[in-house]
């Protein structure tokens, strides 16, 4: 029994077979596209990157950084698509129209990537502080979306674009009365998208919805979110176009989360620094050079002006209120947990008439989770609190059983 086949053999089942001809020369097809657009990009791309870096001008850097030369290798696979309508010359017909609809979206999206080039040059000019585009660059590609889909689908059936936009029109009312908020849920969620505003996983706080907690899902009508209490509230979609919300996810990626917390002074315990507290106070650290250099700028104020040592009101005085608030910032200036790049105060307030003089500490740590902020925050409050005594000053406390005539 002879079991030799002929080499030949599948080509000989191809051959024969219609549907596994087809099969055959579509797969071919389509890896000739692939080829072709991979080739295209690497020739786009590096020959984009070599003639940015011999000119001056800093638009073709950023139609590098945004892409367009890598979109623009699109275009090629239609080339490859047209030369090869020979091989299946009985479905010429629906090839023209399927290539065509592949050229359509393929333009829209290299002149999306066109218009974010532009958008991006723009902003390198300073009046785009003053006058911003990109409402506008959202509405010019919003519309290329529009008409690039009018015509992938009239291309398709075969109808011209203007037809099938007139019969769009008359179903435009019933739309947006039946599917209104979908919409306005698909309008929000384009404009979140567009705009980098939400993501699954971001920390956000919209008090309108009574949400303080972590986005655990988005869908196109409904947005969850796991507050911290282990509740969920479900907001809808389109809520996020006209419901202030505040996202914390910015303050986790810059690296510092602020304290910002305010220590009621006791009025009545505030006074001049005595000669006995300047001793005392000169053994810390924080304060010991901070404490002469100041004292040298007072005693040559004070000789330039002639003023009168007998009485504490003539010239200038070191305050006990003054040297704790010096002390507060040195203490956060030396922390290792407090970021000393990003804004860092210890300032007064508005004094409240019942409730004593705020001084406010203003800062940023280095911890951003949420227990290990607070935890370095009350160790900072902790100290600066149990710090007031040493100054001869007293935290605020309403009713309090301290009798302030007898404190000094």
């Amino acid at each position: 029994m002879n079991l030799d086949l002929p080499l030949d053999l599948p080509v000989t089942l191809i051959g024969t077979n219609p549907i596994l001809d087809l099969t055959a020369k579509t797969g071919l097809l389509l890896l000739a596209g692939l080829l072709a657009f991979l080739l295209a990009r690497a020739l786009l791309v590096r020959g984009g990157r070599a003639f940015a870096h011999r000119t001056r001008s800093s638009f073709d850097d950023i139609l590098l950084e945004s892409g367009f030369f890598s979109r623009a290798a699109l275009l090629a696979p239609a080339l490859v698509f047209f030369w090869g309508m020979e091989f299946f010359s009985g479905l010429k017909g629906v090839l023209d129209h399927l290539i065509f609809a592949y050229l359509a979206v393929a333009v829209v999206l290299i002149l999306a990537k066109l218009l974010d080039a532009l958008s991006q040059l723009y902003r390198t000019f300073e009046v785009s502080q003053r006058r911003p585009i990109k409402g506008y660059v959202q509405l010019i590609k919003l519309f290329i979306y529009m008409l690039g889909g009018v015509s992938v689908v009239a291309i398709l059936l075969g109808e011209s674009p203007w037809g099938l936009l007139s019969g769009i029109g008359a179903m435009t009312a019933v739309l947006m009365l039946v599917f209104r908020d979908t919409i306005l849920s698909l309008v929000a969620g384009i404009q979140m998208s567009a705009n980098d505003l939400l993501h699954a996983g971001d920390w956000i706080e919209m008090p309108a919805m009574n949400a303080d907690g972590t986005v655990i899902d988005i869908a196109l009508n409904t947005v969850k979110v796991q507050n911290w209490d282990m509740t969920v509230t479900a907001i809808p979609t389109f809520k996020f176009l006209d419901t202030p919300f505040k996202n914390w996810e910015s303050m986790t990626q810059s690296g510092g989360r602020r304290i910002k917390r305010a220590i009621m002074i006791d009025q009545s315990s505030i006074r001049f620094a005595t000669p006995e507290l300047k001793t005392r106070l000169k053994q810390v650290q924080h304060l010991a050079p901070f404490m002469e250099m100041r004292q040298k700028e007072i005693d040559a104020a004070n000789q330039a002006s002639g003023a009168d040592p007998s009485s504490p009101l003539n010239g200038r005085r070191m305050t006990n209120i003054g040297l704790f608030r010096h002390y507060a910032l040195e203490y956060l200036r030396s922390h290792p947990k407090i970021r000393q790049d990003m804004t860092l105060l210890v300032r007064q307030l508005q004094p409240h008439a019942d409730d004593g003089l705020p001084l406010e500490i203003y800062c940023f740590t280095s911890e951003t989770a949420w227990a290990l902020h607070e935890d370095i925050k009350s160790d900072i409050m902790d100290h600066l609190l149990a710090a007031l005594p040493e100054f001869g000053l007293r935290a605020y406390q309403r009713n309090a059983l301290v009798d302030s005539r007898a404190a000094d």
